[in-house]
């Protein structure tokens, strides 16, 4: 019989809010986090508004001397995964350190500090660069440096599939955990790009809105009037147990990830396939591995990114999944409030499903003025709504044509 992996804790930081709690009333106000970028001037950008986190504080949550030898990606991992590790109650110690691991996705990882030291480098020489900056730019050190934290010496690793990196360090999480390699796995996703080079980069490739003059209603998923995305920052991380270690400790169980399905496009480094084929197979087996029918969602938290292709090619995905029942299902785009967090996206949302399944309360998709005909499904337009939630998906696609689906379910 294969191993059921629960959901006991979680932890958020993203532009709405710094907490689950904060984060989740925001998200159900639509309210969006778009603002004028305030990290560096971005004046001379084409675009020059984002969706920061605000109000963080790595000295007050590290000290200075800590602080220093973490890029942001890292700091936001560490204090996401401190918040669901004290959410679920689960202490690491030496009776169990050892089927305690960490998987944490980024997209990128530490390019702010690659940025900063590549500076250094150009004005003060090569004997100035950071010792750090090694270890704080590769993608792996959050979940090494949460390892060193809490001392869990179970499986550890990172993994990078652009803006599915999330879905799949979560997936591949609960993976570990049914063929029996840990106990429990902090599982989950960081970002932190908001630098030049980034915001010019996604700039010059037509990915990110320019609604310079009104960035609140920039993230408009679905929308006919669509222009791209808003680029956004944070982390979202889940403490996930095996059902009868997580029940033998007596833990709060939250829900479960019953299901989890990831392909490849095979098709282009940042178009998604025609009629978001490769999105489908990686929900068809999401639906498999969960083993549940059609009629059984209740729910889909999409990619939406606000981007011409992927919002009509993932509405194809689902209708090509779905069929008629498709226009059933309430699909929402979390990413008109919080923006696009890249590598985290996936994490956080799949934080705000699973708050939707707790609550029976679908957050909205903020920004839906103008209907696009190659978007015709019920994307819960600008006001949440009350909905029974027993089986929900969660949609994650990135660049190079990842793809991954997870299946989050009602504990019972």
């Amino acid at each position: 019989m294969r191993k059921r992996v629960v959901v006991t804790g979680m932890g958020c930081i993203c532009p709405v809010g710094n907490t689950v709690e904060e984060t989740w009333s925001a998200l159900i106000a639509g309210q969006s986090g778009a603002g004028a970028i305030t990290h560096f001037d971005s004046s001379k950008h084409k675009t020059r508004f984002a969706a920061e986190v605000k109000g963080f504080d790595p000295i007050a949550e590290f000290g200075a001397r800590e602080a220093r030898k973490m890029d942001r990606f890292t700091q936001f991992a560490m204090v996401t995964a401190a918040q669901a590790l004290d959410h679920a109650g689960l202490k690491i110690d030496d009776s169990n350190r050892d089927r305690v691991g960490a998987l944490i996705g980024t997209g990128i990882g530490g390019v702010g500090t690659m940025m900063e030291q590549a500076e250094i480098l150009r004005e003060r020489g090569a004997d100035r660069v950071s010792p750090f900056l090694i270890p704080m730019m590769i993608s792996d050190s959050a979940a090494g440096m949460l390892a060193i934290r809490v001392g869990a010496r179970g499986p550890n690793m990172s993994i990078a599939t652009a803006c599915a990196s999330g879905n799949n360090a979560i997936g591949e999480a609960v993976e570990m955990i049914r063929r029996g390699a840990a106990d429990a796995m902090i599982a989950g996703a960081s970002e932190a790009a908001l630098v030049p080079i980034t915001i010019a980069g996604m700039n010059v490739m037509g990915a990110l809105s320019t609604r310079n003059d009104d960035p609140l209603t920039a993230s408009r998923p679905f929308d006919k009037t669509r222009d791209g995305f808003l680029m956004g920052e944070g982390a979202g991380m889940l403490i996930l147990e095996e059902l009868e270690h997580a029940k033998a400790r007596g833990a709060t169980i939250l829900c479960e990830i019953s299901g989890y399905g990831t392909t490849d496009d095979a098709h282009h480094i940042s178009a998604p396939a025609e009629n978001g084929a490769g999105a489908a197979i990686s929900m068809k087996l999401a639906l498999e591995n969960a083993e549940l029918s059609l009629t059984d969602i209740h729910y889909i938290n999409a990619h939406g990114t606000s981007t011409s292709l992927n919002d009509k090619s993932e509405t194809a995905a689902i209708k090509s999944v779905f069929g008629e029942q498709a226009y059933a299902i309430p699909v929402s785009s979390t990413k008109s409030m919080t923006g696009h967090l890249l590598g985290a996206s996936g994490a956080v949302e799949a934080i705000f499903t699973i708050q939707a399944i707790r609550e029976s309360i679908l957050p909205p998709t903020i920004n839906y003025n103008t209907p696009d005909p190659e978007c015709d499904l019920d994307y819960v337009p600008n006001q949440p709504r009350r909905v029974a939630v027993k089986h929900a998906m969660s949609n994650s696609f990135g660049f190079g044509g990842h793809n991954a689906t997870l299946v989050i379910s009602r504990y019972e």
